[in-house]
């Protein structure tokens, strides 16, 4: 196929040998898979963002912090200087954290390198070779369904435990290869101490999951892992490989405001991100 514009540098400079085919292209970045001598690697080259999205992103930037006084100024101002260090900024989180996760021993993919705004990974395969479908298009029986969730509530208490929410957590950023259930996608992901927000985004992404699975094992949809591990969490006593129970006592006499408008929003991002697909394969008939 004809090499990207993204994708031009990292063959000149001989990082990569040639671009295979397009694997999927979304709001933040398009997905390639490419070769470099006998390796198959994806590469995800991140698409620039207007001023619109990122006031939409406010909400997840909360609580990080930008290395340099200048570039904070900057970014608080929203000058041309201060959105291209936010741009960056942006990008460099989700390598960042996806190194962290993958020292840490959770089911991401394995990142290689990261170069001319290009991040370069495993290619996410399942048992047949074949790229790895996303959880949300794939068939379950009900076993399977229970392993995959207490897979992924695994890696959400490990994230948490390492002060990290992924914030957009659902059956359309998992991936699904020979051995289970693997986390992508985290360039909005969330300070769990420095976000006001970290808790309705939490159980947002729990209840994502909860939702995707319990379709297909309905007890799931009545256990509350999110508001039990986040509970945990606050009294500092989550542990990485903790045990959870789904089992939680409400406070009936509060009102969760923030988790209704958060599951409104959810609703919205989903159905534009399933348009854009469909839009997509349109394209490639």
């Amino acid at each position: 196929m004809k090499t990207p514009a993204g994708l031009q540098p990292l063959i000149d400079d001989g990082v990569i040998d040639a671009v295979l085919r397009p694997l999927k292209s979304g709001k933040e970045a398009s997905v390639y898979v490419v070769r470099r001598g006998d390796e198959v690697l994806c590469a995800k080259v991140y698409k620039d963002m207007g001023q619109r999205s990122f006031q939409a992103r406010v909400q997840y930037e909360e609580g990080r912090k930008l290395r340099g006084s200048r570039k904070t100024r900057a970014v608080g101002k929203a000058s041309k200087f201060g959105r291209r260090e936010q741009e960056a900024a942006w990008k460099n989180t989700e390598v960042d954290v996806l190194y962290q996760l993958f020292d840490a021993g959770l089911r991401v993919p394995k990142p290689v390198s990261y170069s001319n705004g290009v991040l370069l990974m495993e290619l996410v395969c399942d048992a047949e070779g074949r790229s790895a479908p996303r959880l949300d298009d794939i068939d379950l029986d009900p076993e399977q369904a229970r392993a995959m969730h207490a897979a992924l509530i695994r890696d959400v208490v490990h994230m948490l435990s390492l002060g990290l929410i992924h914030g957009d957590l659902s059956g359309y950023n998992v991936l699904v290869d020979a051995d289970g259930p693997v986390i992508i996608d985290f360039p909005q992901v969330v300070s769990a101490t420095g976000n006001n927000s970290a808790r309705a985004m939490l159980l947002r992404d729990v209840h994502n999951l909860r939702r995707s699975l319990g379709v297909y094992a309905p007890e799931l949809k009545s256990q509350h892992f999110g508001e039990e591990m986040w509970a945990l969490f606050e009294k500092g006593d989550l542990q990485p490989d903790h045990e959870l129970t789904g089992n939680f006592v409400f406070d009936e006499h509060t009102a969760d405001v923030d988790m209704v408008m958060w599951s409104i929003e959810d609703a919205r991002q989903e159905a534009l991100i399933r348009q854009q697909g469909r839009e997509e394969a349109e394209a490639q008939d």
